[in-house]
């Protein structure tokens, strides 16, 4: 895999580590990070090697502040964008990979930072993250999925209460929320989200997968549905 200026990606014991790495500007997403995320999540979903994947931002003050407008709003022509935006389209490509994802978040988590969140499994937060959707005030709406992913995890009040008004939540209202699974001290947030990653490194691959699809599946079928999915899931665990 060639260099990235915007991430960084490591692989080390099983585990794959993308990290958002444009400090100087709160990890910002921009279409360099978009395009080099589609390389490394794809590296992701392909590699048997990769058991679980940890998800986190450069420097001390933010995970992700969002996405450069000047760069998205300035888009080639509408054929183009709307191409590249299909050819890469970084959100499913989230969705897509049947590994588990651990979000280590700290700081700022806001805009397109939020959605890249949402996209992953378990959410570790530091005591001081802030979450905020701020586009309403921007006169545009979540462009990659905040609309969709948010309510399934935080209900629909809460989410259009986010969405009107682009409050910010701080990390212990989120933890009430379920938006996170945990809130730790700055020092401890990467040492619990490597012992959690490591914990499930020591899972078979393949209870791994069955699990993950078996909720990500069965949340959008009626129960008698997904009880038939979790049956048929665990037959072929089993059977293997």
């Amino acid at each position: 895999m060639s260099d990235f200026e915007t991430i960084i990606y490591a692989k080390q014991n099983g585990k794959a580590y993308i990290t958002l790495n444009r400090p100087q500007a709160l990890n910002v997403y921009n279409i360099r990070m978009r395009d080099e995320l589609y390389e490394a999540l794809s590296a992701v979903k392909d590699d048997p090697e990769v058991r679980v994947v940890m998800l986190r931002g450069a420097g001390d003050r933010a995970f992700c502040a969002g996405a450069d407008l000047k760069e998205f709003l300035t888009a080639p022509p509408p054929v183009n964008a709307r191409r590249a935006r299909f050819s890469r389209d970084v959100w499913g490509l989230f969705l897509s990979i049947d590994k588990p994802i651990i979000a280590a978040i700290h700081g700022y988590c806001l805009g397109s930072g939020i959605e890249m969140a949402m996209c992953c499994d378990i959410r570790l937060a530091t005591e001081d993250a802030q979450f905020g959707v701020p586009e309403m005030g921007l006169g545009i709406i979540p462009a990659a999925g905040g609309s969709q992913t948010i309510p399934r995890i935080i209900g629909r009040g809460h989410a259009l209460e986010m969405l009107f008004s682009g409050r910010w939540v701080k990390a212990p209202e989120a933890l009430k929320m379920k938006m996170v699974n945990r809130v730790l001290p700055r020092a401890a947030l990467l040492p619990a989200a490597e012992k959690l990653a490591d914990q499930l490194c020591r899972y078979e691959t393949g209870v791994l997968r069955a699990v993950k699809q078996a909720v990500s599946r069965g949340l959008e079928l009626p129960l008698a549905q997904g009880l038939a999915l979790e049956a048929r899931l665990g037959y072929s665990v089993i059977s293997c």
